[in-house]
C-alpha cells in the first residue's frame, strides 16, 4: 500500500480523501471551491489534511481531478491560438463534416471555431497517404505566418499538416522554423498527440490542445508549488479523459487527455467497486452543486470511446463515457417566458451559491426546495455550513407567487423537474444503446447524489440503490485508485492476409518504445502491464470496431485467421449480423498501465454522533408529509433493514429515503436502499 491523497474539484465544493498507509485511516475533508482560482480551494484541503505532523512528508501520491481545461474550452478562455495547415485546408475547422447535428433546427449555428480564419495560416507542403514527400515545406511561409501571429498577440501554436500522422517530417521541420523565425509561445504538433487519421478531427485535437495547454501548465504548476510548500515532496498526478492518471509533467505536453480528467474520477471509483464487491452492472448517479454527471459500468469496466467531443469540438483521446447536464445542488429554478417551470443549466455555483447558503444568493435552487421539503434535515452540510430555512423560504415563494401556487409545491415541482433531467440523461446511456436500465443498480455518490436517487430510481423503475461510503466525497476517493497509463494510437491500413501479423508486430514495438520514452520513470517500462486494441473493419466500411487482443512477451499472441474470427464474433455481437467483405486493420491502440498500490476496502464510517430523531418529511411516494426518522449513518446496523421514509447523515453527504424504500448497511460498509412492492 501507499499513503496517498486525492482531490477533486466540483463547481461549488472541492473534494479530498487521505489514506494513511501506517495507520489504515481514510479522512476526508470538504471546502468550498474557489472557481476565479482553483488552485487555491484546492491546496486549502491539502492544508486542512496536513493539521496531523508528518502526514505529506509521507505521502507518496496526490491524485487530482479537474476541470480546468473543460472549463477553458466551454468559457472560451484559453491562449490566442494560430494555425499552420496544408496549403487548401484552411478552413477545415469550420466546414467540420459537413453534417448537422441538429438536422431538424434551422435556426442552428455552429459554434466559432477555436481559430479566426486569419490565424489559420495555409502553408505549402504536401505528404502523400503512404508518408512519402509530394511537396517540400515552403520555410518562407513559416516566416511569413510568424510576423502575422507576432502582429496578432499569437501565443500559442497549432501545427497540423496533411497525412501527418504517416510521416511528421514538415511538423518537426515547421517547429524548427517557428523557433528560427522568432515564435517563443507553445507548439502543438499534431503527430505528437495522435497519429490517427481524420483531418479535421486531428486538427481539432491539436488546437484544443495548443488553446489549453499554457492555462494547464500553469495551474498543475500552481498546485504543485502550493502542495510542495506545505511538505508533500511524492508524485503528482493528474486523471486522465480515458481513465487512469498520468504524471503532471505529462499533462503539461498533452492536456488535451485531460480536458474530461474531473468527470472521469467517479467513474473509475464506481468500476473499482463494482468489481472488488461484485455489484453487477451500475449505473452512476453523480450529482453536485453545478452538475450531474452519470456513467454505464458493464463488467466491473466504464465504457470507453476512442474520441471525444466538447461544445461540437472532437477530440482525438480515449474517453470515458461519462454524460453531464447542469442539473446539481446549486441548479436554479425559474419560469420560461411561456411561464414553464425549469431547472438548471444555470447554476448558482459556489458564490453566491442557493439562497439558504446566505451569501447573498436570492434565487430559487435544488437546494433550496430540497431544504424546505425537509430532504436535508437540520440543514448542516459539510464545511460546517447550517442552511438558513428562512431564506430558501422567501426564495420560493417568490417563484410561488409568480406560479400563483405555495412554496412546498413549487418546492416539489422542482425536485421532480430536477430528478426528470437526471433520468433523461440516463436513458442516453442506456435506453438509446438498447439497455434496459430496470436490470441496472443505482450507485449514488456527490453531495446531491444521495439526496435525489430514489426519486431517480422510480423514474427509471430501477429497484436498488447503493450510496457507497464517504458519497460525498467519492470522486475523490475513486482518485486513489488510479492506474498510471499511457496510451497511444496509430492509423495502419493492412489487410488480414499473409505477413500482416509480422507487420502489426513491428509497428506495435515501435508504439510501446514510444510510450516507454515518454517519461525516465524506469519503474514505467519496467513494471507496467502492456496492453493492445485493434481498430478493425470491413473493406469499405467508414468506421471501425476496437477490440482487445493478446500481447505477450512482445509478440502479437492471434494469427490472421484467428484475428479475422475475433473480429467476426464481436461484429456479430454488436450488430446482429456479418458480411463476406474482406476485413482489415485501420488503427492499432496500445496502452502501458502501471498499476498503483491497491487503497484499503472497506473505509471506516466517522459520520456524526447524531441520535435519532423524528421530524416531518416530504413523502413524494405518498405525495404528502410523513414522520421520519433522521439519524447518523454511523448508527445503522449492519444487516438490519428498516423502512423509510428517512434522512440518514454522514460527513459529507445526506441521503433521502423515501417512504416506498428500505435501507440498511451491508458487511462492506455501502448503504442500500431498496424499493419495495
Amino acid at each position: 500500500m501507499a499513503t496517498r491523497i486525492g482531490v477533486d474539484i466540483g463547481g461549488t465544493f472541492t473534494d479530498l480523501v487521505v489514506y494513511d498507509d501506517q495507520t489504515g485511516q481514510v479522512s476526508v475533508e470538504k471546502v468550498p471551491s474557489t472557481p476565479a482560482a482553483p488552485e487555491v480551494g484546492c491546496v486549502e484541503a491539502v492544508r486542512r489534511a496536513a493539521m496531523r505532523p508528518g502526514l505529506l512528508q509521507q505521502c507518496e501520491y496526490f491524485l487530482h481531478g479537474t476541470t480546468v481545461g473543460l472549463n477553458a474550452l466551454l468559457e472560451r478562455r484559453g491562449a490566442t491560438v494560430g494555425l499552420l495547415c496544408t496549403a487548401g485546408f484552411r478552413d477545415a475547422l469550420e466546414l467540420r463534416r459537413g453534417a448537422r447535428p441538429e438536422s431538424c433546427d434551422l435556426n442552428w449555428v455552429p459554434p466559432d471555431p477555436l481559430v479566426p480564419r486569419h490565424l489559420r495560416i495555409p502553408i505549402g507542403e504536401r505528404i502523400d497517404v503512404e508518408g512519402a514527400v509530394v511537396r517540400a515545406l515552403e520555410r518562407q511561409h513559416v516566416a511569413a505566418a510568424v510576423k502575422v501571429f507576432r502582429d496578432q498577440g499569437v501565443s500559442s501554436v497549432a501545427v497540423c499538416f496533411m497525412n501527418a500522422y504517416a510521416n511528421p517530417a514538415h511538423e518537426l521541420q515547421a517547429a524548427e522554423a517557428l523557433r528560427q523565425y522568432g515564435f517563443a509561445g507553445d507548439i502543438s504538433l499534431s503527430h505528437r498527440l495522435s497519429r490517427e487519421y481524420r483531418d479535421y478531427e486531428r486538427t481539432s485535437t491539436t488546437v484544443v490542445d495548443a488553446f489549453v495547454r499554457r492555462r494547464m501548465a500553469d495551474y498543475l504548476d500552481r498546485v504543485a508549488e502550493g502542495i510542495r510548500q506545505l511538505g508533500f515532496n511524492g508524485e503528482c498526478l493528474v486523471t486522465r479523459s480515458g481513465g487512469g492518471s498520468m504524471s503532471f509533467d505529462e499533462a503539461r505536453e498533452r492536456s488535451f487527455e485531460t480536458i474530461n480528467s474531473g468527470p472521469v474520477a467517479g467513474a473509475e471509483g464506481a468500476a473499482e467497486l463494482a468489481r472488488a464487491l461484485g455489484l453487477g452492472d451500475l449505473v452512476t448517479v453523480d450529482v453536485g452543486g453545478t452538475s450531474f454527471d452519470t456513467a454505464l459500468i458493464v463488467d466491473g469496466r466504464p465504457q470507453l470511446h476512442y474520441q471525444g467531443e466538447i461544445d461540437g469540438m472532437p477530440i482525438q483521446a480515449p474517453w470515458v463515457d461519462v454524460r453531464s447536464i447542469g442539473a446539481g445542488g446549486g441548479s436554479l429554478a425559474y419560469l420560461d417566458s411561456g411561464g414553464l417551470l425549469h431547472v438548471g443549466p444555470q447554476s448558482a455555483g459556489a458564490q453566491p451559491g442557493p439562497a439558504c447558503y446566505a451569501r447573498g444568493g436570492s434565487e430559487p435552487t435544488v437546494t433550496d426546495a430540497a431544504l424546505l421539503l425537509g430532504m436535508l434535515g437540520s440543514g448542516r452540510l459539510a464545511s460546517n455550513i447550517q442552511l438558513d430555512r428562512d431564506r430558501a423560504l422567501e426564495a420560493l415563494n417568490k417563484l410561488a407567487r409568480e406560479l400563483h401556487s405555495d412554496a412546498q409545491r413549487v418546492a416539489v415541482g422542482i425536485i421532480k423537474l430536477a430528478c426528470s433531467n437526471c433520468a433523461n440523461a440516463i436513458r442516453e446511456i442506456t435506453v438509446e444503446q438498447g439497455i434496459d436500465p430496470r436490470g441496472l443498480r443505482i450507485l449514488a455518490f456527490g453531495g446531491a447524489g444521495p439526496l435525489l436517487a430514489t426519486q431517480i430510481a422510480r423514474e427509471l423503475d430501477i429497484r436498488d440503490v447503493i450510496v457507497p461510503p464517504f458519497a460525498g466525497n467519492f470522486s475523490a476517493w475513486g482518485l486513489l485508485g488510479s492506474d498510471l497509463v499511457r496510451s497511444s494510437a496509430r492509423t495502419q491500413l493492412l489487410g488480414l492476409a499473409d505477413g500482416c501479423v509480422q507487420r502489426l508486430e513491428v509497428t506495435v514495438r515501435e508504439m510501446f518504445a514510444e510510450l516507454e520514452s515518454r517519461s525516465a520513470d524506469q519503474r514505467f517500462a519496467q513494471q507496467g502491464e502492456r496492453e493492445l486494441a485493434l481498430g478493425m473493419r470491413f473493406s469499405g466500411q467508414e468506421y471501425s470496431l476496437t477490440l482487445p487482443v493478446p500481447w505477450r512477451n512482445n509478440r502479437l499472441g492471434l494469427s490472421a485467421a484467428e484475428l479475422r474470427e475475433a473480429f467476426l464474433g464481436a461484429y456479430q455481437s454488436t450488430f446482429g449480423i456479418t458480411l463476406d467483405n474482406a476485413v482489415e486493420v485501420i488503427v492499432l491502440r496500445t496502452v502501458i498501465r502501471r498499476s498503483l498500490a491497491r487503497r484499503i476496502r472497506r473505509p471506516d464510517d466517522t459520520s456524526p454522533p447524531r441520535s435519532d430523531t423524528l421530524q416531518a418529511l416530504y413523502s413524494f411516494a405518498q405525495g404528502c408529509e410523513l414522520p421520519a426518522h433522521a439519524l447518523a449513518r454511523s448508527a445503522l446496523e449492519e444487516g438490519r433493514r428498516q423502512s423509510g421514509p428517512a434522512v440518514i447523515y454522514e460527513n459529507t453527504a445526506t441521503t433521502y429515503v423515501d417512504a416506498d424504500f428500505s435501507y440498511g448497511v451491508d458487511p462492506n460498509g455501502c448503504l442500500l436502499l431498496r424499493r419495495e412492492g
